[in-house]
């Protein structure tokens, strides 16, 4: 079967070819992926991967290509027509409505732990690792839990709240090295019987429970908050109620930090592939949005982009997990592996392509009194003032 010419250009657009012999090239072993293609786009990009109708060596910069190039729009009348349908559905109902809010718990945490044990550092952080100073996964994450620390000012006998904390990394982290006391919340069983289990010694508490929940089971005030990786959750119509429940938590001279993946540019669209399979309801917000959002509940007093991190994070993922795999695969099956490797490595050129941000905030109540000092590692070296070449420029963030 030919390829369609409209597909082939856009495609060329992105420098990127059908059955061509760079790393990046499409290699299609099924005809009717083509017509998949156009029809349903993004999912039928990832379903087809998964079932095996293409292939790709470096499917990390194959994604990168198409997003640089904008090929993720709706590429016939019937795929446009759907992704208005789901536009006005996010406008009729919302998709991140606390009955829903323990589907992606379901979902996408509580499978096999073993996969998350796997590609995971030592202290089992499932967020972006900052790799100023990091030449490994576990120094980066390490380094990124001392960062939160260090900006929110953490100080022994605090009361720290961590909004969707996961496997309880920085709960940890914050209650050995800077001596506080943490109440944690997470959506997901599995994580919450994790923390209870291999955390017991600390003090921290888990709740299972939405945030919108937590001011009636702790109405107490927390000197500070982090949320880390959870806000991607909770979708543009609830900002007003996150926020304004963050501040109900927080004590007036208080401080939060937000750390969550950003859009480049005000979208309503969103991958539907991902939207189906690994984040139910997620949405990535715009500065816009964001600002949009905490406005007359918090100040900004410092905001720090290291998106480029994310790319290097991923692949650091992918590869733990791919070594793994053998130990894995006689509970699993194929199609898993390839599932997780599109999942993690087309993430992977969504930050790449500089289209996915990672933003870390910190917050105030604006009663808060005193000026607020930024914090970030010293450099131990000159910032470069020009880069050698063109093609170092291009892979700047996967370095």
């Amino acid at each position: 079967m030919p390829v369609p010419a409209s597909l082939a250009a856009i495609v060329e657009a992105a420098d990127v070819r059908f059955n061509g012999d760079r790393p990046w090239d499409f290699r299609v072993h099924n005809p009717q992926f083509y017509g998949a293609l156009l029809q349903h786009g993004s999912l039928a990009l990832g379903n087809g991967y998964v079932r095996g109708d293409w292939d790709c060596e470096q499917l990390d910069e194959l994604i990168c290509r198409l997003l640089r190039s904008d090929a993720n729009r709706p590429l016939t009348l019937r795929s446009r027509l759907a992704e208005l349908a789901r536009i006005l559905r996010d406008q009729l109902s919302n998709p991140q409505a606390l009955r829903r809010s323990f589907v992606v718990g379901r979902r996408h945490y509580d499978i096999d732990p073993r996969v998350y044990a796997a590609m995971l550092d030592p202290q089992m952080v499932y967020s972006c690792g900052y790799w100023r100073h990091a030449e490994s996964l576990a120094d980066a994450q390490d380094h990124k839990l001392r960062l939160i620390c260090e900006k929110l000012e953490l100080r022994p006998g605090m009361r720290l709240l961590d909004v969707g904390c996961g496997w309880g990394s920085l709960a940890a982290y914050a209650a050995r090295h800077y001596g506080v006391e943490v109440v944690g919340i997470t959506v997901s069983a599995q994580q919450a019987s994790w923390i209870g289990e291999h955390l017991a010694d600390l003090p921290i508490r888990v709740e299972l429970c939405d945030y919108r929940q937590l001011p009636a089971r702790d109405p107490g005030l927390f000197d500070r908050i982090a949320s880390v990786g959870m806000f991607e959750h909770v979708g543009r119509r609830n900002d007003h109620t996150f926020f304004r429940t963050l501040k109900r938590l927080l004590h007036p001279h208080g401080l939060a930090l937000l750390h969550t993946i950003g859009s480049a540019r005000t979208t309503n669209r969103t991958d539907p592939w991902i939207d189906r399979y690994i984040f139910p309801g997620g949405r990535l917000p715009s500065a816009p949005q964001l600002t949009d959002g905490l406005e007359g509940h918090f100040l900004i007093e410092d905001w720090e982009n290291f998106g480029c991190d994310y790319d290097r994070t991923l692949l650091a993922w992918w590869q733990n997990f791919e070594r793994a795999w053998p130990r894995l695969e006689c509970d699993s099956t194929p199609e898993f592996f390839r599932f997780w490797r599109y999942y993690l490595l087309s993430c992977a050129g969504f930050f790449r392509s500089r289209q996915g941000l990672l933003w870390q905030l910190v917050l105030s109540r604006p009663e808060r009194a005193g000026a607020y000092q930024s914090w970030r590692p010293q450099r131990q070296e000159e910032p470069t003032l020009m880069l050698q070449d063109a093609s170092i420029h291009g892979q700047a963030c996967s370095a």
